[in-house]
């Protein structure tokens, strides 16, 4: 199968969560600066998932440049992929309303952390398929930004019941080194020119 649908379907479903998490705003009723400040909780958590869900886009379309093809293994690690960041609105909501309550930051966590993992199975599976001499085999090489936002999710999420505020820290360092270009792919491509 060609990697075509694939692609059209994951960047309407990234999209659509997009959207859904930008509706959760409600228009102040006044018209001062006093009352935007009770959005502030509602646009940090708002801003910090937008980048993420961003982070996965752009990852997830570098990683399918490489794709020649695909079968029915990569369409269902795709759809557990779209799963988990589709609860992302969900939590990003949650987050806003309750400011730095343990629970809602300890499941932004574990649903980071399993976007992360069905993030590296949809990985694994393309490489089964390719090849270990694949593009993506290559570009990814130990994968350490991976297994370093696996471990930093994991301790956030224990973190978040003691010290939230922590957590919350630690969420943003993972977005910031994933925000940083990975250049893996593209470097890889520019080498074969």
């Amino acid at each position: 199968m060609t990697k075509n649908r694939l692609e059209a379907f994951s960047d309407g479903v990234l999209a659509i969560i997009i959207t859904i998490m930008v509706l959760e705003f409600k228009v102040p009723e006044g018209n001062t600066w006093e009352d935007l400040k009770p959005l502030l909780p509602k646009f940090l958590s708002y801003a910090l998932s937008f980048i993420y869900v961003g982070i996965y886009w752009n990852n997830h379309h570098h990683m399918l440049h490489t794709v020649n093809k695909v079968n029915g293994k990569i369409l269902w690690a795709n759809l557990h992929l779209l799963f988990w960041l589709s609860l992302v609105p969900f939590i990003t909501g949650w987050i806003g309303e309750n400011h730095l309550a343990k629970l809602p930051i300890m499941l932004y966590g574990i649903i980071l952390f399993m976007s992360g993992f069905s993030f590296s199975i949809l990985q694994k599976f393309i490489i089964n398929l390719e090849g270990r001499n694949s593009a993506l085999s290559k570009a990814i090489g130990n994968g350490y930004k991976e297994k370093a936002s696996i471990f930093f999710y994991l301790l956030a999420i224990a973190l978040a019941y003691f010290y939230p505020i922590a957590s919350i820290i630690i969420y943003i360092l993972v977005a910031i080194m994933w925000f940083i270009p990975d250049k893996r792919i593209e470097n890889l491509f520019e080498e074969e020119k």
